[in-house]
């Protein structure tokens, strides 16, 4: 049994670096997601496809040097893990993605481990686990049906990837699955487009309106704006050197899921998923959430 289950798309990394090289490492929403829980003590577990190939294999030893649990991860003969190359400049990181068709992809429902499921304590979606294709969304889909059925916690980040899909599908899409979503955790610009709201009050009153208890609304640099109905508590951003925001959201995301269940208390949970996601950005790579367990 293990405490947060994750569906989705993990992926190879290479993160350019001063130097012109690129850093090997390992990526996608959902891998780090689990990496950034594991380091503060959760267990946790991924369900996802990965190819039987090197890049999979260095992903396998990742996680089971994290402490992610493998056991729903297969590895497929003769597909492909997919992989990304992060580029920097002065205004930002950029991604460059080769993906199409990959093992992680071809996930279906007959995948889903659903007594896993229904003994997990949160289950964690996003929505690139949508976007990504439509053997991936509907399996995402079963999933969340299969822990809405058992009483399990849902989460859901609709973490807006406009490259995969037209905002009109995501809104769509996203927005039913929040229905039925308890623990809401979108980006500010991500829900500003989909929800066409501007304020961080507003947006929250929002997902609150789809269904979610507790909404953790990110803020970048300037922190995290968290509800659980009765009011917006703002937790301003700490001030870091910031090199590389590659995977800040998803450390937010893994960090807040493992304080909250030792806590219940998203006010919290949020402080110290602050903390660590802003940390996060002071070194290279997707993976650089803090391995001390952390405390508000």
């Amino acid at each position: 049994m293990v405490d947060i289950l994750c569906i989705g798309e993990p992926l190879y990394e290479l993160n350019e670096q001063p130097d012109g090289s690129f850093l090997p490492g390992c990526g996608g929403d959902v891998s780090n997601v689990c990496i950034a829980a594991a380091r503060q003590q959760a267990y946790v577990g991924l369900i996802a496809n990965i190819g039987a190939d090197t890049f999979g294999e260095k992903l396998q030893e990742t996680w089971r040097h994290e402490g992610v649990s493998t056991k729903y991860v297969t590895s497929k003969l003769g597909e492909d893990t997919g992989i990304y190359f992060v580029q920097h400049d002065a205004t930002g990181h950029k991604f460059l993605y080769r993906r199409k068709d990959s093992a992680a992809s071809r996930l279906t429902r007959d995948d889903i481990p659903q007594s896993a499921i229904a003994e997990a304590s949160l289950v964690y979606a996003s929505g690139i686990s949508l976007a990504v294709s439509g053997d991936l969304r509907d399996a995402t889909r079963h999933a969340i049906e299969v822990a809405v059925a058992n009483g399990r916690t849902v989460v859901f980040d609709p973490n807006l990837r406009i490259a995969l899909w037209s905002l009109d599908e995501a809104r769509a899409v996203t927005h039913e699955i929040m229905k039925h979503c308890d623990i809401a955790m979108p980006g500010l610009d991500d829900a500003r487009a989909l929800t066409g709201h501007t304020s961080p009050e507003e947006i929250v009153r929002f997902y609150h309106s789809l269904g979610a208890r507790i909404v953790a609304l990110t803020l970048g640099a300037d922190g995290v704006a968290v509800s659980r109905g009765d009011g917006v508590k703002t937790i301003p951003g700490e001030t870091v050197k910031t090199v590389d925001a590659t995977g800040a959201g998803d450390c937010f995301n893994g960090v807040f899921m493992a304080a909250w269940l030792r806590s219940e208390d998203a006010v919290e949970a949020a402080a110290i998923a602050n903390r660590a996601a802003a940390h996060s950005t002071t070194a290279y790579g997707a993976v650089t959430a803090p391995h001390m367990t952390l405390s508000s």
